[in-house]
């Protein structure tokens, strides 16, 4: 054998089916939806389980990275749309930012691998080890720095299917979990008797999957409420907000969309996007104004209107900036004030730069003409838009998170604005309607959800977009419809990471009896 001949084995065999391996998990996840790949978690166990002796912790962690790599390059690559709105300024930073974002993540998928060859589990159910230390570093990857927790691996079964109802039970990382064990399973079932029972096991827990959501949603539909919305998606790209002598017909086309009789009893509420209009919140709807007016003259008396934006206060020469959302009510011929939420949680290098000290002193702050950021809000919390409608607000990044809205049991309804439009026609607002209808089915309340280019919808409290209640990618128009009615508690919203922390018991004590060497059959007698 040449040595040409054994390197280009070495590099198929690791480095090389490792990348697959994520690429074939990410493949999985809507709006590709090819399920098959989830075997590339069984891939990735076997290159772990087959890491070099002479080096395994460095190969582990080797390996388990250039499957993130796979998997983060394929699931992220559109955030590069957003280096292309100002192309001029930030275009050349697009790869960069895409091959960072891609290696960023993948370290916890490294450490993962690391903390896998670590434990050295034996036996065939090691593969309560491997989802174990994955779940637990995903749960990691979406709590540190503000968190990034994008296509979770329990995230990959399509919002409204059977197997994604189980989030009502043990959340998205909880499902991330059940997700890894059951797919991992074929890599160890070679393995004598004792890898078939394990085999048989995943196939058991999938079609329990499948059985508990086939249940769950043969349960009669809930009625819609009185209350009905307008969502308004007026298809507005990010780049004509950049161009000032658009401002008049970007308003002009919310507000038409708003006013426009579709021959239907007129909507209670009415949602624009996030960055709906490119102008401070504080400065168009200052009294006198014409746009103030202009949004006036389109609301019925005593509708109401949310709108998602960018507001300051303080000092002049020093203000602080939040992310917004504002409702306003029609009342007489002006505009009532009923309440604010500032975004809580903010996109690290997009809303705020951490560390911005070192990084602004380094000149990268300079260098990525990135602005002051936004300041963060409080935790989030409900408001109250009529007697008896209460909603908790979610903006954009922040419909990624479970359980981040602690429960209330008067909220209703989840609002979700969104600016889509930084990723144009891409992957990324599909996955991002995929990922935040994981909220309704985690919390059994509807979602309402307004971007300015797509996807818009409205998701009922199983996460199914309702019957004709969608604008897809490059749509303009509005979603008319009654709210959805919310469903019973669900555990996860009672208990939180409760089942997290269960199912992780379970792989410590799986982990420490098979480091013990306990044999399949000694398992087998717990």
């Amino acid at each position: 054998m040449t040595a040409w001949t054994a390197f280009r084995g070495r590099l198929w065999s690791g480095p090389l089916l490792a990348l697959l391996a994520g690429l074939a998990a990410a493949l999985a996840h809507p709006p590709f939806g090819v399920l098959p790949g989830l075997l590339g978690y069984a891939g990735l166990l076997w290159l772990l389980d087959d890491a070099h002796a002479e080096r395994p912790l460095r190969s582990a962690f080797w390996r388990g990275w250039l499957a993130g790599v796979g998997y983060f390059g394929l699931g992220t690559w559109w955030i590069g749309e957003a280096f292309l709105v100002d192309a001029a300024n930030q275009g050349w930073m697009a790869p960069f930012a895409v091959a960072a974002m891609a290696a960023g993540l993948a370290l916890f998928w490294g450490l993962a691998g690391l903390v896998y060859r670590l434990v050295r589990p034996a036996g065939v159910w090691r593969v309560l080890t491997f989802a174990g230390a994955l779940a637990a570093l995903e749960w990691t990857r979406g709590h540190i720095l503000t968190g990034f927790p994008w296509n979770l691996p329990g995230e990959t079964w399509r919002a409204g299917s059977w197997p994604s109802q189980a989030a009502a039970l043990v959340g998205a990382y909880g499902l991330t979990w059940i997700t890894v064990a059951i797919a991992a399973a074929p890599a160890v079932w070679r393995e004598g008797r004792a890898g078939k029972i394990a085999l048989g096991a995943a196939a058991a827990g999938l079609a329990a999957l499948y059985g508990y959501g086939a249940v769950a949603l043969s349960a009669p539909e809930a009625t819609g409420r009185p209350i009905t919305v307008r969502i308004v998606q007026a298809d507005i790209q990010q780049e004509a907000k950049w161009d000032a002598a658009r401002f008049s017909q970007i308003v002009q086309s919310y507000v038409t969309l708003t006013s426009k009789s579709y021959g239907g009893k007129p909507a209670d509420i009415v949602i624009w996007p996030e960055g709906a209009l490119p102008a401070a919140i504080n400065d168009y709807l200052a009294p006198g104004t014409w746009v103030r007016q202009a949004i006036v003259d389109s609301l019925r008396p005593g509708q109401l209107l949310l709108i998602g934006g960018y507001r300051y206060e303080g000092p002049v020469d020093r203000p602080t900036y939040y992310n917004s959302l504002i409702a306003l009510r029609r009342a007489g011929s002006d505009l009532e004030l009923i309440g604010v939420y500032d975004k809580h949680r903010l996109v690290p290098f997009g809303e705020y730069l951490p560390a911005e000290g070192l990084l602004t002193a380094v000149g990268f702050k300079s260098l990525a003409h990135l602005g002051d950021g936004f300041a963060t809000g409080p935790r989030p919390a409900p408001l109250r838009l009529t007697p008896s409608l209460t909603v908790q607000p979610l903006i954009c990044y922040e419909s990624l998170f479970p359980g981040l809205a602690k429960r209330d049991r008067a909220v209703e309804v989840l609002i979700n604005i969104s600016n889509d439009a930084w990723f144009g026609v891409t992957s990324g607002p599909l996955q991002h309607l995929n990922l935040a209808s994981y909220r309704a089915i985690e919390s059994a309340k509807p979602i309402l959800r307004a971007t300015p280019t797509g996807v818009s919808a409205v998701i009922d409290a199983r996460g199914r977009v309702a019957p004709g209640a969608r604008l897809d990618l490059g749509q303009s128009g509005v979603i008319d419809a009654a709210i959805p009615e919310m469903g019973k508690t669900t555990p996860f919203d009672d208990l939180g990471d409760i089942p997290l922390l269960g199912l992780l018991l379970i792989s410590a004590v799986a982990s420490a009896r098979l480091r013990a060497g306990n044999s399949y059959s000694s398992i087998a007698r717990l």
